[in-house]
């Protein structure tokens, strides 16, 4: 079974998004990334947060997890991060589960779905080494990819036991690099030794034009 794309709830999470943002004076980036949560499906969707970020996106997968009826876990960077950002949540009357911890230790007892790094102030590969994604897929988002050079999200995938299907760099806010990690292949293995990955080799392709990303398997 594969992530099932759904225009419709997208569409709803993002317009529901728009609406709760406007005391924020709105956010591109959060509405794109509340409507893509909610369009895949999203049952277990995790953000990083650290003191002083901006919560519009957090309150867009907030808005996202209600569409799904999935969870919303943030992980925030240290005691004094959580409070600020329970408080900001609240105002929006939002109250996702939080906590506290090194994302890279946080994540290894989920199963995620819908992933949100902050790669300005987090550790973008041990995280995605960590990381556990769902037999459906996943999805992967990276803000602020605009301002850390050399942080594309394939990159992090190569020799894994998971490749990324299709990713896009988005010049949306500070820059989101998105990738779309493949659902489980029957008989991969849960390794990267598998004699499958062995007799094959992925190829990446980046369009010139519209900055997308392909991976095609030889």
């Amino acid at each position: 079974m594969k992530l099932i794309w759904s225009p419709e709830i997208a569409a709803k999470a993002f317009m529901d998004t728009v609406k709760s943002c406007e005391l924020f004076e709105g956010s591109s980036a959060a509405e794109l990334i509340s409507a893509m949560a909610a369009g895949w499906n999203a049952k277990l969707i995790v953000e990083t947060w650290s003191r002083g970020s901006v919560t519009t996106t957090s309150i867009g997968l907030s808005v996202a997890s209600m569409h799904t009826c999935g969870r919303h876990v943030c992980i925030a960077a240290d005691e004094d991060s959580k409070a600020e950002y329970v408080v900001a949540l609240a105002k929006a009357g939002m109250a996702p589960e939080v906590i506290v911890g090194q994302p890279e230790e946080v994540v290894k007892g989920m199963v995620i779905d819908f992933l949100v790094v902050d790669s300005w102030k987090n550790n973008l590969g041990k995280i995605i080494k960590e990381a556990k994604f769902g037999q459906r897929g996943a999805v992967v988002v990276c803000k602020n990819a605009a301002v850390v050079v050399d942080s594309r999200l394939g990159g992090f995938f190569d020799g894994g036991s998971r490749r990324v299907a299709r990713s896009v760099f988005l010049p949306v806010g500070k820059g989101l690099d998105i990738a779309h990690v493949a659902a489980w292949e029957s008989g991969s293995g849960s390794g990267s030794g598998s004699s499958m990955r062995k007799k094959s080799r992925w190829i990446r392709r980046i369009d010139k034009e519209s900055g997308e990303e392909y991976v095609i398997r030889k």
